[in-house]
């Protein structure tokens, strides 16, 4: 138990020690500041020539935007053929089939929207020409897509009155070329010297102590999961994801892994600091993000070593804590940090199987992706911050009487309406997901389907309910986790989750920059004495009380449909 908890503070303590200059460089690199990376500008420069791009052009935020929808729509229309036909094309030494419609539909959505969830199996769901050369690249792209709006955030926020918020394409090149791409070669090797196969080879055979003959898939993964984590993607080369011992070969690459999908959302939060000259509001983000994190990871990590009532009642020692699901070589108390982890920063990658964990982990898991707000992924968890701070300010306002303002401009009723309606989304898509999927479960579950929906769960009663849940949740939120007891490859599931994703990642990424575009737009009001200080601990509080009520008014009663009740029955 000591060495896990060192495991933890260690890869912790890591994750800070880069992250904090990375958040300095970021700033300056975006900003358009001299940078050690600027030996990359020919490279983007060819970039641009070829793709016809004016970098110096500027943008306002319905060019931005524009801009951001269009690619992001090519990149959905011509994977989705990509994935279908995959079959007819190179790279299949396994012989993998091609992807049913609905399957097409739903994993190129998600692999756009950044969110991986993966309802085939990695190994025999996709070719080696799609998991590296569609899959991977939509791992860049999608998280520099999200760096991108963010970035636009901080420049229209810093400027005094502007309708420039900065060219698109550039900080979508810049993402990958000067972030995403050097620290994934890192991360690459680190895995590729310790056991994961970075080879395009098909399945390897071998006999097992059995005397069994087993196929072994390998491939480029190590190339794939680096980015996987950086982007805070999250989809697994191998159907296990990071519980599959060639994904994390050891505690080393745990560690490793771990950092990776940290590194990225933490740094962009200082950089919203640094770069908008507001170092003490990025702190004061970072320390209501950090708390709040605790307050999910520290209950999960005391639920896992505790063991499952269940078996205790049979007089069965747990004394390494419950054991289900987990793998020997990571431990309970380290899957529960990476599950903690993985889904506040969406991005969904496992080390052990959720499903299996105690109930009230499963509560935070769903909890930390209901909020959507501690960290976050790559960029957007800023901009879901942003919502709250808006609701924040402006309750604030009402409160002492003023007309609520945020670093120097007016918050007026359409930036208010915006940040309500982004607010309301979370809920009514998770909600809704799971009520429909309730019914059909209930009412149509002889239904005449190719899966009927009485197949759909593994599990019945509460925990049931959970796994339709979770399922809903992480896709809005795009963190593409799972409890696998949800048989989820059917049209029902595919059509669902993928309009839920895709409402889910791009609505509150159009909300937040629409919000700054509008500000920045306004005249510039310098602050007095009797403005409202939105970098001091006292209003972090206020943004923590508003995230807390939000979200506690909107999922506790389907969370105590859930996990709650499934974990006062197992007290019984």
């Amino acid at each position: 138990m000591n060495t896990e908890l060192s495991g933890i503070l260690i890869s912790f303590a890591i994750t800070l020690l880069i992250a904090i200059p990375l958040g300095k460089y970021l700033a300056r690199m975006f900003a358009g500041e001299k940078v050690w990376t600027d030996f990359m500008k020919p490279i983007e420069n060819l970039i641009y020539k070829l793709s016809g791009i004016s970098p110096s052009q500027p943008m306002n935020w319905k060019q931005f935007l524009k801009a951001m929808i269009t690619i992001n729509s090519l990149w959905l229309v011509y994977g989705f053929f990509m994935l279908m036909f995959q079959d007819k094309l190179p790279l299949n030494p396994d012989g993998n089939p091609g992807m049913t419609a609905d399957l097409a539909f739903n994993s190129i959505i998600s692999f756009v929207a950044n969110t991986n969830l993966q309802h085939y199996s990695g190994e025999s769901g996709a070719t080696y020409l799609i998991q590296h050369f569609i899959f991977m690249f939509l791992q860049f792209t999608s998280a520099a897509t999200g760096i991108a709006c963010a970035v636009a955030v901080f420049k229209a926020l810093r400027d005094k009155t502007t309708n420039d918020v900065g060219n698109f394409w550039v900080y979508l090149v810049r993402s990958v070329t000067r972030l995403l791409l050097p620290l994934s070669i890192v991360l690459a090797l680190i895995l590729a010297f310790n056991g994961t196969p970075a080879s395009y080879a098909g399945k390897d055979q071998f006999i097992s102590m059995q005397g069994d003959t087993v196929n072994v898939s390998r491939g480029p993964a190590a190339q794939f999961i680096a980015i996987k984590h950086l982007g805070t993607n999250g989809g697994g080369w191998f159907g296990a994801n990071s519980a599959h011992p060639l994904e994390n070969p050891n505690y080393t690459t745990n560690i490793a892994e771990i950092v990776a999908q940290m590194l990225v959302p933490i740094a962009m939060v200082l950089a919203f600091g640094y770069f908008t000259r507001r170092k003490k509001m990025g702190w004061v983000i970072f320390g209501v993000m950090t708390i709040g994190m605790l307050m999910l990871m520290i209950p999960t990590i005391f639920s896992e070593l505790g063991g499952n009532p269940a078996i205790a009642k049979m007089g069965i020692s747990q004394s390494t804590g419950a054991m289900e699901g987990k793998e020997v070589r990571v431990g309970p108390m380290a899957t529960g940090y990476w599950s903690t982890l993985t889904t506040i920063v969406s991005t969904g990658s496992v080390n052990g199987m959720h499903d299996s964990t105690m109930p009230l982990t499963g509560l935070w898991q769903m909890l930390g992706m209901m909020i959507n707000a501690f960290f976050g992924g790559c960029g957007v968890g800023v901009l879901n911050y942003l919502i709250y701070i808006i609701i924040a300010v402006f309750i604030s306002g009402l409160m002492v009487g003023r007309t609520p303002e945020f670093l120097g401009h007016k918050v007026e009723a359409r930036e208010v309406k915006i940040a309500a309606l982004i607010t309301l989304l979370s809920p009514f898509l998770i909600l809704a997901g799971t009520a429909l999927a309730s019914y059909v479960f209930t009412n149509y579950g002889a239904a005449n389907w190719a899966v009927k929906p009485s197949a759909w769960l593994n599990n019945p009663s509460y925990h049931g309910f959970s796994e339709m849940l979770y399922e809903n949740t992480s896709s809005n939120a795009n963190n593409g986790s799972g409890f696998e007891g949800l048989g989820d490859n059917n049209i029902f599931w595919n059509v669902s989750t993928g309009i839920i994703i895709l409402l889910g990642r791009f609505l509150p990424i159009i909300g937040p920059v629409a919000i700054a575009g509008l500000l920045a737009q306004k005249k510039y009001i310098p602050e007095s004495a009797g403005t409202l200080r939105t970098d001091t601990v006292t209003f972090g509080i206020m943004t923590f009380a508003v995230i807390l009520v939000l979200n506690a008014l909107s999922y506790f009663p389907a969370l105590v449909l859930g996990p709650i009740a499934e974990h006062f029955t197992m007290l019984k």
